[in-house]
């Protein structure tokens, strides 16, 4: 098809590729938007739920914890249950971002943006 144009074919794949590959991320940014993760902690009395970008979105206190000389332990189940749902947000991208690069023929380990 590009017979006689030189490398010009290539750069045409190549541009192709890079089309597709943008495409996969914006839709990838959309999915990751969607799925929800949950952290918890204190044996699930409390529960955070968020985006695998992060964004917290829900949080579930037991009512059991409501001790009013239990104050600082609540709060720090409630900071632990986010950041458990960060890191599983954390770690959901970079399982979604790994699969996305192996299907691209990308090599194992490159960081693309997010």
């Amino acid at each position: 098809m590009f017979k006689g144009l030189g490398g010009l074919g290539d750069m045409a794949k190549m541009m192709k590729s890079a089309q597709e590959m943008q495409g996969k991320m914006a839709q990838m940014q959309e999915d990751l938007e969607n799925m929800m993760v949950t952290g918890e902690s204190g044996a699930g009395l409390v529960k955070a739920t968020a985006t695998a970008k992060g964004e917290l979105k829900g949080l579930d206190i037991d009512p059991s914890i409501f001790d009013p000389d239990e104050k600082e332990v609540v709060e720090d189940l409630i900071l632990a249950a986010i950041k458990d749902a960060q890191q599983k947000a954390n770690e959901r991208a970079q399982s979604e971002m790994q699969k996305m690069t192996e299907e691209l023929g990308l090599p194992a380990g490159m960081n693309l943006p997010f």
